[in-house]
């Protein structure tokens, strides 16, 4: 029953949303929409030296399900690489789509959200915080490496 994927965890962290807002001058930014519900995450991010998240920030407008992933995402975010993130978001997928575990190391709590592989009308909601913040971090990358090449090419 539906009723079930509803525990006390999953509404804790819906309700408690970490680095709610947005970044005054984030690296990327980027925005996901589940298409059939409508839910939405936006995501900002800043990097270290080394690629690592060092700000982020999230504007998530999604049901409990959507909430509460976003709310693991915000407590596990900071320090974690591009590579972390994917592997993350892969490891969802699996677990929504093809019976796997689930995320590890510091993404691992996204396995409160198992149950909703029962529901494929959820999943997109409860990808959109972790999409999203991929697509930020990836555009924040991205960027870094053009303006490195600007650098060096005008240096030429």
């Amino acid at each position: 029953m539906i009723d079930d994927l509803y525990s006390a965890r999953i509404l804790s962290l819906a309700a408690n949303l970490p680095h709610s807002g947005r970044l005054g001058a984030p690296e990327g930014s980027a925005e996901r929409v589940a298409k059939l519900c409508g839910s939405k995450a936006i995501v900002d991010v800043t990097l270290d030296a080394d690629g690592r998240i060092s700000g982020f920030a999230q504007t998530v407008k999604a049901c409990a399900l959507g909430q509460a992933a976003a709310g693991v995402v915000g407590e596990s975010i900071l320090g974690a690489s591009a590579a972390e993130i994917l592997e993350a978001r892969d490891a969802m997928l699996a677990m929504l789509k093809s019976g796997g575990e689930g995320p590890e190391g510091r993404f691992e709590g996204l396995r409160v959200l198992k149950q909703v592989a029962d529901y494929p009308a959820r999943h997109a909601s409860t990808m959109v915080a972790l999409e999203a913040t991929l697509d930020a971090v990836n555009q924040a990358l991205e960027k870094r490496h053009s303006d490195t090449r600007t650098r060096l090419a005008g240096a030429a």
